[in-house]
C-alpha cells in the first residue's frame, strides 16, 4: 500500500544544507501497521511530511497502492491518505466548531449527508454528537485528538499517516488513544505509517518498526524481534533500553 525507494530530502536552513533524509526505503502492506522510530531529528517526521507533499523530495519515489504519487498531491491523494499531527490543539482551528471541522472535508470533496456521517464520525471515536458545536479548548487534550481522528477519517481514506498522536497526551489518555486507532484500523482496514520515538509506543501498535538515525534507516525488525529485544545494532538496543521501562506490553 505504501512503498518508498530511496527517499532522501535536503533542505536550505540559515544558509547551509541540512539532510533530513537520505536514501531511506520501506514499504507497508495493506493492512499492516508500520513504525518509524528514533530520536529528534532522525528523519522519521520527514519522512511522514515527504509522503504528504510538504517536504521537498530530492531523490526517490514514493507510492500510495503502486501508483506514483502525483504533485501536487491533490483530492485523491487526500481521498486515500490523512494524516494525524503530534499536537491537536495546533492541528484544529480554534475558531471553528467540532462540527465545522468535521464538515470541511466533506463540503471540499462535494459528499453529502453531512449530518449524518458528522455524528457518526463523533460515535466512531467514542465523543457524544453534543461535541459538534463545542470549540477546540473546551475539549481536553485527548478529546481533541479524538476529533482529530475523526477528521482524518471523514474522507474514508485507506492510509493513516500518524505523526506522534499520543505524544502530547498524558498516559492514561494516551492508552486510550492507541486502543482506539487499533480498534479503528481493525473495523477499517486501513494501513498504519506511525511515527514514534518511543519504542513502547511502536511495540503496542505495530507490526513491523524501521529504526532511523541522522536521517538514515539503521534497522529493520519485526514485533517478535522487538518484544524479544533481537537487536542487530547498537543504537536500535540503546534505543530499547530507554524505553524499557515504558513498555505498554
Amino acid at each position: 500500500m505504501i512503498g518508498v525507494r530511496g527517499l532522501s530530502v535536503t533542505f536550505q536552513s540559515k544558509g547551509r544544507e541540512v539532510r533530513a533524509v537520505e536514501d531511506v526505503s520501506l514499504s507497508v502492506a495493506k493492512g499492516e501497521s508500520f513504525g518509524l522510530v528514533g530520536e529528534s531529528g532522525s528523519g522519521k517526521s520527514t519522512i511522514l511530511r515527504a509522503i504528504c507533499g510538504l517536504a521537498p523530495v530530492t531523490a526517490g519515489e514514493i507510492e500510495i497502492g503502486g501508483a506514483p504519487v502525483p504533485t501536487p498531491r491533490g483530492k485523491g491523494f487526500a481521498e486515500r491518505v490523512q494524516m494525524v499531527f503530534q499536537d491537536p490543539y495546533a492541528s484544529l482551528h480554534p475558531r471553528h466548531t467540532i462540527d465545522r471541522t468535521l464538515s470541511e472535508p466533506l463540503a471540499i470533496h462535494a459528499v453529502g449527508d453531512t449530518d449524518q456521517r458528522v455524528m457518526q464520525a463523533l460515535a466512531d471515536v467514542g465523543l457524544p454528537t453534543s461535541f459538534r458545536f463545542r470549540y477546540p479548548h473546551q475539549l481536553s487534550g485527548g478529546q481533541r485528538q479524538r476529533v482529530a481522528i475523526a477528521r482524518a477519517l471523514m474522507l474514508q481514506p485507506q492510509v493513516l499517516l500518524l505523526d506522534e498522536p499520543t505524544s502530547a497526551l498524558d498516559a492514561s489518555v494516551q492508552a486510550e488513544t492507541l486502543n482506539l486507532l487499533s480498534r479503528l484500523r481493525d473495523e477499517r482496514g486501513l494501513t498504519f505509517l506511525m511515527v514514534s520515538h518511543d519504542l513502547a509506543v511502536i511495540d503496542h501498535m505495530c507490526d513491523r518498526v524501521l529504526v532511523m538515525q541522522h536521517g538514515r534507516a539503521v534497522e529493520e525488525m519485526s514485533r517478535a524481534d522487538l518484544a524479544a529485544a533481537r537487536m542487530k545494532t547498537d543504537y536500535a538496543r540503546s534505543l530499547f533500553e530507554a524505553s524499557a521501562d515504558r513498555m505498554l506490553g
